[in-house]
């Protein structure tokens, strides 16, 4: 009580000083509590807490919920909210009070901007541009690199404009002799122990100190000292530290602990011995270890795999989307020439936000290894021998007339756009053949309703939800960024999330009730104590791995999640929290399109395969009679039992169409020309039609895409999602009691290496190891 009484007394002591300054106006008699003073208590307390003050942005912005670090929910006043205080509502609290507005003044021009904004903040609203090192906007506030200090009136001195609330009457300037003086200052004192290093720093061209030390430094520096130097630490095959260029803006660390979830970076020291580092000597273990290059503003961590292969203007740039997962992170690819150098995220709000997984960033060094240049036949001795383009369709089409049509399958592979999985559904239905699947549905999908087999809460409304229940899904590792989100909710919300299926540490707090269909079972007949969280929800979610849609009693556990839900009141009229977390990137769109068994399909022997790169079949799926046609960009597992292999294209070397998990379209954009004599595999397709008799009726993308729109009009409208039905999925005869019990197993056994590409990446054998 004495520390307590002690720390109130100096709040009350710092109050008694700033609030004449920040205040000149007289108190009304009648004020039963002084707004300023208030909003100053409140400063007090996040300052002295160590935690950030409110952030403004868009109802769906993550920025905003992410900045509340430990404070619990942020409740939302239109566009704004706030860190939680004494003075808020609760958790789940509606706030029916309409937005409050002040006036401030900046560089003489008045601004309304919603009370809670930093200065920062409201010189960004106007048009004025605050330099700073280790402010972020999803990362909570340190204010300790004092770059962004700006002039307040009836201030004794400069303040950092990023921790400072904005009040009433406030004039603040950013331009005066004061303001560049003291930036100048600043730029002095950071640069001091800085080495010189820009020549050979893989962040020249793209570097904030540099950048900034033109603008606001000076052009000469007063310290004649020795420099001081920091030993690099070693954070594994990813990130490579020169931790004498450290600045101490601290943007990693808070990245680590706040995004991430993981407590590997730390600052050790202080004063002139302060440095950034591991505590004990181990590697960084996340998944999204790479986005802290992105956040380190100087070149003190840097890409390892990209070190001094290229300068930034030397590089091309692309947008487009990943395809490592099904979440589909929007991202920019770099190249020089024919090779692909670097890979980076691209902001999207409502998919990744501003970060990528590890396997999408670092994978793209096996895009160059491992590749089909040219097509191949394999003769009986098992020797493969390239020949022309017209002798290996010649072959296929033979084989192809060879066999009946109920003997004939198709499969498309992970990583397959849906304009090629068009064209061979086309093109085998042409055959007279239905038995045509994606790799991962299974043989028997449920594709008459699109909500159930999409994540239909939203990838971002996801942190809205304050209860999820993970059944049979490794959030984790299956899609990093959904479970970032979901992480987001834990910290901002205190979101409760529990899991059924092997036990995965998911970097926030949660409840594993069990591992398999027993768990499940209980949920669905009342018995298990977890049952009374879904009568206290307010938005319940449930995430199903896509996993367990290939179990072996999938109706049976189909029949009692769907008695989960709906006494859970898991969809209502507002809120749609049942979700299929999709585990590739071709699922969705196969769905949409209709890759599954037709009515007529039999189930007779197959003797002829058709492998749209699909690699994740074993010897035992494929009969020894059959004759397997490889189309694919690698030569992985499959390419070595296939007959005859057509090299395609990968992802960064054609315009294709994806749908990720929640069920938005996307597209893919050249980057790279293509390898050898590979070529679109909607092409290669499309010509085997016309040498097997059985022409398909386009010629160009466009005609391809007109027979898409008569399927599945949603794969036209790019970035953009459909709402889902209410029903999540059809109603079930099966009963939830035929359920076999068993445990729910592993979908990804190893994250960075899931599909041809990433298998035949060095780096991520780096990873792996």
């Amino acid at each position: 009580m004495a520390i307590q009484g002690c720390r109130s007394a100096k709040l009350l002591q710092r109050l008694a000083v700033l609030t004449p300054l920040l205040n000149p106006r007289p108190a009304a008699a009648s004020d039963h509590c002084n707004p300023v003073s208030l909003q100053v208590l409140r400063y007090l307390h996040h300052v002295g807490d160590g935690v950030l003050v409110p952030e403004v942005g868009r109802e769906r912005s993550s920025r905003n919920r992410q900045q509340a670090g430990s404070c619990g929910r942020l409740p939302a006043l239109g566009g704004v909210r706030y860190a939680r205080s004494a003075a808020l509502p609760a958790v789940g609290a509606k706030v029916a009070k309409a937005e409050e507005m002040i006036e401030v003044s900046v560089d003489g021009q008045s601004v309304q901007i919603p009370k809670g904004m930093t200065v920062l903040q409201a010189c960004e609203l106007v048009g004025v541009s605050i330099p700073r090192f280790c402010y972020h906007s999803r990362l909570s506030i340190a204010g300790n690199c004092r770059m962004c200090l700006v002039e307040v009136e009836k201030t004794p001195k400069p303040v950092a404009s990023c921790a400072m609330p904005a009040l009433p009457g406030m004039k603040i300037k950013t331009d005066t002799p004061l303001c560049k003086k003291a930036r100048e200052g600043v730029m002095e004192f950071l640069l001091l122990n800085h080495p010189l290093d820009c020549p050979i720093c893989d962040q020249g061209g793209e570097c904030d100190l540099q950048d900034q030390s033109m603008v606001f430094g000076s052009d000469r520096g007063r310290f004649t000292e020795t420099k001081r130097t920091v030993l690099d630490k070693n954070l594994g095959p990813l990130v490579k530290t020169i931790m004498t260029r450290c600045i101490q803006c601290t943007r990693c660390v808070r990245f680590a602990k706040e995004i991430a979830g993981v407590e590997d970076l730390g600052v050790l020291g202080r004063g002139g011995t302060e440095e950034i580092g591991t505590y004990v000597e181990n590697l960084m273990t996340s998944e999204l270890s790479g986005n802290v290059i992105d956040v380190c503003p100087v070149g003190a961590l840097t890409s390892k795999p990209y070190a001094f292969t290229a300068r930034s203007w030397e590089l091309k740039s692309t947008e487009s989307i990943d395809v490592t997962d099904a979440v589909g992170s929007n991202v920019r690819i770099d190249s020089r020439g024919p090779e692909v150098m670097r890979i980076l995220p691209r902001l999207h709000e409502e998919v990744n936000e501003e970060w990528i997984s590890d396997k999408a960033r670092f994978s793209y060094d096996g895009l160059k290894r491992q590749r089909l240049s040219e097509p191949m036949i394999r003769h009986p001795d098992g020797r493969l021998e390239a020949v022309s383009w017209h002798d290996a369709l010649e072959s296929v089409a033979e084989a192809a007339h060879r066999v009946k049509p109920e003997e004939m399958a198709g499969i498309a592979g992970k990583l397959s756009d849906a304009e090629s999985m068009m064209a061979l559904k086309d093109f085998l239905n042409k055959m007279g053949c239905e038995r045509i699947w994606s790799e991962g549905d299974g043989k028997s999908a449920n594709v008459d309703l699109r909500s159930s087999f999409l994540l239909n809460t939203g990838i971002a409304s996801l942190e809205y939800a304050d209860l999820c229940l993970l059944i049979g899904t490794q959030l984790r590792w299956e899609a990093p960024l959904v479970n970032a989100r979901l992480r987001k909710a834990v910290r901002s919300s205190r979101a409760k999330v529990a899991s059924i299926g092997p036990p995965t540490d998911l970097n926030y707090p949660h409840q594993h009730l069990g591992t398999g269909s027993e768990t499940l079972l209980k949920i669905a007949e009342g018995r298990h104590p977890f049952c009374a969280e879904f009568g206290r929800a307010q938005r319940p979610a449930v995430i199903v791995g896509s996993g367990l849609l290939e179990h072996s009693d999938k109706s049976a556990v189909m029949a009692a999640l769907e008695i989960i839900v709906e006494q859970g009141k898991v969809v209502k009229d507002d809120w749609n929290g049942f979700n299929v977390l999709m585990l590739n990137a071709a699922q969705a769109a196969g769905r949409d399109l209709g890759l599954v068994q037709g009515a007529r399909a039999h189930s007779s022997e197959i003797k002829f395969l058709y492998l749209l790169g699909a690699d994740e079949l074993t010897p035992a799926d494929i009969p020894a009679n059959a004759f397997v046609v490889y189309q694919g960009h690698h030569g992985d597992r499959s390419a070595y039992r296939a007959n005859i292999i057509l090299p395609g294209t990968a992802y960064t070397e054609k315009e294709g169409t994806y749908e990720n998990t929640e069920g938005r379209t996307q597209q893919t954009s050249p980057a790279v020309p293509t390898v050898g004599d590979s070529r679109d595999d909607w092409k290669i397709i499309r010509a085997l039609s016309e040498v097997a008799g059985v022409r398909l009726p386009y010629d160009t993308a466009n005609g391809l895409r007109a027979r898409m729109l008569a399927v599945s009009p949603n794969l036209l409208r790019v970035d953009d999602v459909e709402s889902p039905v209410e029903l999540p999925f059809p109603l079930k005869n099966q009963s939830p009691s035929a359920v076999v019990l068993s445990s729910f197993p592993k979908t990804v056994e190893n994250f960075y290496m899931t599909d041809a590409i990433t298998r035949a990446s060095r780096t991520m054998a780096q990873c792996t190891a």
